[in-house]
């Protein structure tokens, strides 16, 4: 009988897992709570930017490259600069979730949409059994695995963004109408972790706003449409200070540049770069006098809050004290983005079938960007210092330590040249059965 891999949450990590696992050998069911796959990938869009560009070819030359090829199949801009930022891709918002979904679908991966998770069956310390409510009918399914990846997400409920954020912001998370997140491994009775701000405040503010395109003046519409970025001055007495900045988890874009200018990009939607600007605001700076928001529908008062669940793991991504469980996204730890959520997915998932099939574990090297990227944020969520800094490939202290390592790569042949020095080439894209 196939040995079977359940994925609990369908975002860019619960995707990567399932592909993984089922390229690995293995029989692969998910769960997602709402009406569509990729979770913040349906706002979101930046992709290679800064040191993304080389952990996308890592995995591109490690066998697990298939969503980033979708997410530049369906690029409405390629190698665009931005403050901060170069060498980027941005997808369309209103293609790429049907094109995932698509790939899935075609790898023969069930898909249980609509089916939030809301327990488990454990037996001998292990879960064999996940059993989650249907949305809008009186039924619930279960589905029993060998293996399970918990990637559930960290963000909201309500609760949480009344409490430490501006309240519910009506984001796409949909929490009030498919419900909250909900990890398998924490009610397998593991203590999940959660990240701080600066200050000591718990969590942190999703990153960005999206502006209905229509909404803008011809004029920025125009140069979104043709230069994927639009930079718009913002008048001195209108500025947000930068320490404002730091609620952000995308703490790539703390810098003065976002301060003191509107920077908007062209995803299908016009991106905000800033977790939040008030309306009345806003409609002050010049071709922005009739802007919308587009998500959260209440961007002009906050953002989701995240952070709130993190899973405590070794660089295998398996979920510490829990033998068949894996994560990978924001559940493994303080990383940012959509980049971040494949690599970790894709391991999480890899190791998830390896594990159902009584092989062992493997981890990626610290000689390549995502291996050391992976270690590194691991010890430092084990800091006071660390829960308070968010991690990602295109910024802030997690580029900046891939840099001192020598690994922000460019080229890609030398990429190629690493991963094969590693002993890593196409590993991901190999069957195990």
């Amino acid at each position: 009988m196939a040995k079977k891999v359940v994925v609990v949450g369908g975002g860019w990590a619960g995707t990567a897992a399932a592909l993984a696992a089922k390229k690995a050998g293995c029989e692969v069911e998910l769960f997602e709570r709402t009406d569509m796959l990729l979770g913040t990938g349906l706002v979101g869009g930046i992709m290679r930017n800064n040191g993304r560009f080389t952990v996308t070819e890592e995995m591109i030359a490690m066998g697990g490259g298939d969503l980033f090829e979708i997410t530049d199949a369906n690029s409405r801009h390629k190698n665009i600069e931005f403050p901060g930022h170069k060498h980027a891709n941005l997808y369309d918002v209103s293609t790429i979730e049907p094109a995932v979904r698509k790939a899935l679908l075609d790898a023969d991966i069930r898909i249980n949409l609509k089916s939030r998770v809301k327990d488990i069956v454990t037996e001998n310390g292990k879960i064999v059994r996940v059993i989650a409510d249907i949305f809008q009918e009186n039924q619930s399914i279960e589905a029993a695995g060998d293996s399970f990846v918990d990637v559930s997400g960290t963000a909201g409920p309500q609760s949480n963004c009344s409490k430490y954020g501006n309240g519910c912001a009506m984001c796409i998370y949909r929490c009030p109408t498919f419900g909250p997140r909900f990890s398998i491994a924490a009610k397998a009775g593991i203590k999940e972790m959660i990240g701080e701000k600066a200050d000591g405040t718990l969590g942190a503010m999703s990153g960005s706003c999206k502006l209905h395109k229509d909404s803008l003046a011809p004029e920025i519409r125009d140069t979104l449409d043709r230069t994927g970025v639009c930079v718009i001055p913002v008048p001195p007495h209108l500025q947000k200070s930068i320490s404002s900045l730091g609620q952000k988890a995308c703490q790539q874009y703390a810098l003065k540049e976002f301060a003191e200018n509107i920077v908007l990009l062209d995803t299908g939607h016009a991106k905000l770069m800033t977790a939040y600007y008030p309306l009345d605001v806003l409609r002050q700076i010049p071709g922005c006098e009739n802007a919308r928001f587009e998500d959260p529908y209440a961007g002009g008062i906050g953002n989701s809050m995240r952070y709130f669940g993190m899973l405590p793991r070794d660089n295998a991504l398996k979920v510490e004290a829990l033998e068949n469980v894996f994560c990978g996204g924001e559940k493994a730890g303080l990383l940012v983005g959509h980049t971040e959520a494949i690599i970790t997915g894709t391991l999480a998932g890899h190791n998830a079938a390896r594990h159902a099939l009584g092989r062992e574990n493997i981890e990626i090297p610290t000689t390549l960007a995502c291996g050391e990227g992976i270690a590194h944020v691991k010890e430092q969520m084990h800091t006071k210092e660390g829960l308070t800094k968010k991690y990602t490939f295109s910024g802030s202290v997690l580029f900046e330590h891939i840099k001192n390592k020598n690994l922000y790569i460019t080229d890609i042949d030398k990429i190629k040249e690493n991963v094969q020095q590693a002993d890593m080439t196409g590993i991901f894209a190999q069957s195990l059965t």
